[in-house]
């Protein structure tokens, strides 16, 4: 809804001012779809030669993700913990060796099942157990551990980030192409000399919206739009990040509800519930 709303302002500055100064929109509209048409397949032209097939299936996705909110909110983030809580606080009392069935069977646990928001995310039930497989088997340390998490957690950072990468070159590249079809526009006025100056003008005028259409649509456009999937790149490692958190400092011995508290520190303000709300959620579920 933002991004819709901002490309609105956008525009509306844009044209408003050009026409409010006196400016002529219907040359503009007139050359619009075949400058478009030039600057829209060069750039898709180029972008698909650009990007391997990975990366243009996350770019498609991570666009959809553009035009929804954001699902990393304080609701999720309590109910994260809570789970963490309840898994640490059942392996504290049993022993790690009751939460085997939990870890290889996520989606039939009642553990998991009791928090269907995060227990149901494959990528976060996956990183979870990944680690709570190792952290069972008791054959490495919480040092190793943490280099693990680490390597995992950046691993997806790159393969999220080779969208808005490959966005930004896109933003980079479409003023590029403008100038392209403008100069193209402009051989084809130089082509039409004996035309008379009013002619010639339109001419020139069409040419130079190639050059103008370019700029607008990296700047109010593709850059806006690698900037928003770059946050939400960010929000999702910052939910891993909290889970690293919270494991690791119950490996080093802290009883879960200190565990957890130090996963929450992690969270951005903005999300990250306080003491009180927290503690009421997990005290609710149980």
């Amino acid at each position: 809804m933002f991004v819709i709303i901002g490309w609105i302002v956008a525009l509306s500055a844009v044209f408003g001012v050009f026409i409010a100064h006196g400016g002529n929109i219907a040359v503009v509209l007139k050359a619009l779809p075949f400058e478009m048409a030039a600057i829209g397949g060069a750039a898709l032209g180029a972008f698909v030669a650009n990007n391997q097939p990975k990366v243009l299936k996350a770019t498609a996705k991570g666009l959809g993700l553009c035009f929804k909110g954001s699902k990393y909110t304080k609701a999720r983030y309590m109910e994260l913990m809570a789970l963490m809580y309840d898994i640490l606080q059942k392996a504290r009392k049993e022993g790690l060796m009751s939460i085997e069935k939990d870890v290889e069977e996520p989606h039939s646990s009642p553990l998991f099942q009791k928090y269907p928001v995060v227990g149901n995310d494959h990528h976060v039930s996956e990183f979870i157990t990944d680690y709570l497989r190792m952290m069972v088997s008791g054959n490495l340390n919480s040092h190793e551990i943490e280099s693990l998490m680490d390597n995992e957690i950046e691993t997806h950072h790159n393969e999220a980030h080779s969208a808005v990468a490959a966005l930004q070159r896109l933003a980079g590249a479409l003023p590029a192409f403008g100038i392209v079809a403008a100069v193209l526009g402009v051989v084809n006025t130089m082509g039409s000399v004996g035309q008379p100056p009013a002619v010639l003008g339109g001419m020139i005028g069409s040419a130079l919206v190639g050059t103008f259409l370019g700029i607008l649509l990296a700047y109010a456009f593709a850059e806006p739009l690698a900037g928003l999937l770059e946050q939400k790149v960010d929000e999702a490692g910052k939910e891993l990040q909290c889970i690293k958190t919270t494991l690791l400092a119950s490996m080093q011995g802290y009883a879960p509800q200190v565990a957890v508290e130090f996963g929450r520190k992690v969270l951005y303000s903005t999300e990250r519930p306080t003491f009180a709300e927290l503690e009421k959620h997990v005290k609710g579920k149980k």
